[in-house]
C-alpha cells in the first residue's frame, strides 16, 4: 500500500456506479488534516441520490488515526441508514482493527424498516398529536406569562406604552376599515341573495331580512372581522417580531434590561383587543347595508320596511352576543401572533414558516371558539 506524503490533505471522490456508490478516499485523513472536511464529506453525500450500495475505497489512503476513522465509520453510518449496503476495501489488518475499535464506540445505526399501512399511519397520527400537545402546552404557558405582566402592568399603568399602544391600534384598526368593510358588504349581499333565493320559493321572502339580521350579528359579522384581523394584523405582529428576532433585537432588549413581552407582546395584544370590537360593529353595519341594497333591488323591500323589519326579529341581546366574542376572539389572535413571533428561529425562512402557522392556529383557534361559545349560549337560552 503506497502512503501518500506526510502533510497531505484528505481527498474524497464521489462516483456512481449504476445503483451504487463509490467513494474513493485519498491523502491523510488524519486530526490535523480533518479541521473541515467532515462537512465537505456531507456535502457531498447529501448530493447523492438513494443507493443500494456503496463501496468505501481506502486503497490511496496514507496516513489514518482515531480522527479519521471516525469520520469513516460515521460515512458508512450515514449510508446505511439511507438503506445502502456498505463495503470497505483497501484497509489492511490494523486499520480495519482500528475501524472496528471506533465502531464499537459508536451508537449502531437506527434499523431503517417502514411500518405497514395501519402501523405507520397511526404512528404518524401519534407524532402529529404529540406536536400538537406540545404546542398547546407552549400556547398556555405563554398565555399565563403574558396574564403576568398585564396584571403587573395594571398595578403600575406608567409602564403602559401610550405611543406603541396607539400606533398599533392605527395599524390594526383604522388602517383594516376599507378592506372590512368591503368584505362585510360583499358577504352581507351573498347572504341577501341566497336567502331570497330560498325563502321566495314559499312566500316568505320578507323574513330574509330576519336571516340577514341574525347571521350578520350573531356570527358572520364576528367571524369575518376576525378572520380579516387573524390574516392581516396577526401576521404582521408575527413576521415584525419574528424578524426582530433574526436580527437579534429582542436579545438586546433583554440585555437593556427591558421585557420582551411588556414592549412587544403586550402592546400589540392589547390594541387589538381595544379596536376588534369597533371594527365588528362597522363590519355589521356594512354587512346591513349590503343585504339592505340587495333585498332593495332583488324583493322591492324598500328601506324604510327593511328597517322595520329588521327593528322586530333582531333583538339587543343578538348584538350582544356578537359584540362579547370580539375582545375574547382579538386576545387569542394577538396572543398566537406574538407567539409563533417569539418561537422564530434565526433564519429569515422560519419567519415565513411562524408566520403561516400563526395565521393557521388563530384562525382555527377562533371557530373552536365561536363554536363553544355557541354552544354556551344556546345552553343559556340567549
Amino acid at each position: 500500500m503506497a502512503n501518500s506524503p506526510r502533510g497531505e490533505l484528505p481527498v474524497l471522490t464521489v462516483a456512481q456506479e449504476g445503483r451504487g456508490l463509490r467513494l474513493v478516499f485519498a491523502g491523510n485523513w488524519t486530526t490535523g488534516t480533518l479541521a473541515e472536511k467532515e462537512q465537505e464529506l456531507g456535502f457531498s453525500l447529501h448530493r447523492q441520490q438513494p443507493v443500494s450500495e456503496a463501496v468505501l475505497d481506502l486503497l490511496a489512503v496514507g496516513e489514518l488515526d482515531t480522527a479519521g476513522a471516525w469520520v469513516l465509520v460515521r460515512t458508512a453510518q450515514r449510508l446505511q441508514e439511507g438503506g445502502a449496503r456498505v463495503t470497505i476495501e483497501g484497509a489492511d489488518d490494523a486499520r480495519q482493527r482500528l475501524l472496528d475499535a471506533v465502531a464499537r464506540r459508536e451508537p449502531p445505526p437506527p434499523p431503517h424498516r417502514a411500518l405497514p399501512f395501519p402501523l405507520g399511519a397511526v404512528a404518524q397520527l401519534g407524532k402529529i398529536t404529540l406536536a400538537f400537545a406540545a404546542d398547546a402546552r407552549a400556547l398556555v404557558g405563554f398565555l399565563g406569562l403574558v396574564t403576568l405582566v398585564f396584571l403587573s402592568v395594571i398595578l403600575r399603568p406608567a409602564r403602559v406604552r401610550f405611543t406603541s399602544l396607539v400606533h398599533h391600534m392605527q395599524k390594526a384598526g383604522v388602517d383594516a376599515l376599507p378592506i372590512v368593510g368591503l368584505l362585510a358588504f360583499l358577504i352581507g349581499i351573498v347572504l341577501a341573495y341566497q336567502g331570497a333565493d330560498q325563502l321566495t320559493r314559499f312566500g316568505a321572502q320578507i323574513y330574509t331580512v330576519n336571516l340577514l339580521g341574525i347571521s350578520v350579528l350573531r356570527e358572520m359579522g364576528i367571524l369575518i372581522t376576525a378572520i380579516i384581523v387573524a390574516g392581516r394584523s396577526g401576521s404582521a405582529f408575527t413576521a415584525q417580531i419574528g424578524t426582530m428576532k433574526v436580527n437579534q433585537e429582542i436579545d438586546a432588549l433583554r440585555t437593556i434590561g427591558l421585557d420582551p413581552v411588556e414592549v412587544l407582546v403586550l402592546p400589540r395584544t392589547l390594541a387589538l383587543v381595544l379596536v376588534m370590537p369597533l371594527l365588528t360593529f362597522y363590519a355589521n353595519i356594512m354587512a346591513l347595508i349590503g343585504g339592505g341594497v340587495m333585498v332593495w333591488g332583488l324583493l322591492d323591500i324598500s328601506p324604510d320596511a327593511f328597517i322595520r323589519q329588521l327593528q322586530q326579529s333582531v333583538g339587543l341581546n343578538t348584538f350582544l352576543v356578537g359584540m362579547v366574542k370580539a375582545p375574547v376572539f382579538a386576545f387569542v389572535i394577538g396572543l398566537v401572533g406574538c407567539f409563533e413571533g417569539l418561537r422564530t428561529g434565526g433564519n429569515a425562512e422560519s419567519v415565513g414558516t411562524q408566520t403561516t402557522r400563526a395565521v393557521v392556529e388563530a384562525i382555527f383557534l377562533v371557530i373552536v371558539m365561536d363554536a363553544l361559545f355557541s354552544i354556551f349560549f344556546s345552553f343559556i337560552g340567549v
